[in-house]
């Protein structure tokens, strides 16, 4: 498959940044009388093989909404133990991304998590932030809309602080200040387990995004459902408004 290179028909081309929210975890474990948190476990699995295809297929951006701002109101022993698993997940899975030139970044309020969640992420951070291959984003506490008002508010703060005049707020200042600024927008959005809306996720960055939905749990997504949204993706005409 060739790389992708402008807008109109995908053809055979690789979409540039793929975006998945990743549902399921709760029902996949539901079905087999599971407790959550196995759902979760099996959902990291699923998250190891989708960096894997995307990397081999040359994605260049990976996007996963792995916790949103909304989540903290699940049960408060779910949210702990999702909480546990995202640090043992970082520890054990850093070291392989960095061995493959994964480039990490955790973007999202990260303020609320504890200070030694925080200090993990900022090392593994900096660990890979030199590779040069893929860069998979996680977003963790992460809302679109809260990722759009704290973009206003960085603007607000510039125009009250008499750097920029009100006038000269625009739709490129806006976006310079968003989450995933200095990369390209998801050409392609994906999400699992059957529901087709996007839960607050990245919405300033995903107004042209092609959106497919699978019926598959999360836990359950391998080759052949990353294959059937890209074979998807494909066959769509991007226009970007226009004709």
């Amino acid at each position: 498959m060739s790389k992708l290179t402008g807008s109109g028909t995908c053809s055979d081309a690789i979409p540039r940044h793929i975006a998945i929210i990743m549902d399921g975890n709760n029902r996949w474990a539901k079905k087999r009388f599971l407790p959550s948190i196995a759902g979760h476990t099996a959902g990291a699995s699923a998250v190891r093989r989708a960096v894997e295809m995307a990397a081999k297929a040359g994605i260049q951006v990976l996007t996963l909404f792995a916790f949103s701002s909304e989540n903290w109101k699940r049960p408060q022993a779910e949210v702990d133990a999702l909480m546990g698993l995202f640090m043992r997940s970082l520890k054990k899975e850093v070291k392989r991304l960095n061995e493959h030139q994964i480039c990490l970044r955790i973007v999202g309020d990260l303020s609320a998590f504890s200070d030694k969640l925080q200090r993990q992420i900022k090392e593994a951070e900096a660990l890979t932030s030199k590779n040069t291959g893929m860069v998979l984003v996680v977003a963790a506490n992460y809302g679109g809309r809260w990722d759009i008002a704290q973009a206003a508010k960085k603007v607000a703060c510039q125009v009250a602080e008499g750097k920029i005049s009100a006038d000269d707020v625009d739709e490129e200042m806006l976006a310079q200040h968003m989450q995933l600024a200095d990369l390209p927008p998801p050409d392609l959005l994906i999400r699992t387990s059957g529901e087709e809306r996007i839960s607050n996720f990245l919405l300033w960055q995903t107004a042209y995004s092609e959106f497919v939905f699978l019926s598959v749990l999360w836990p359950d997504f391998d080759q052949l459902h990353f294959d059937e949204a890209i074979q998807l993706y494909q066959k769509r005409q991007r226009r970007y408004g226009g004709r």
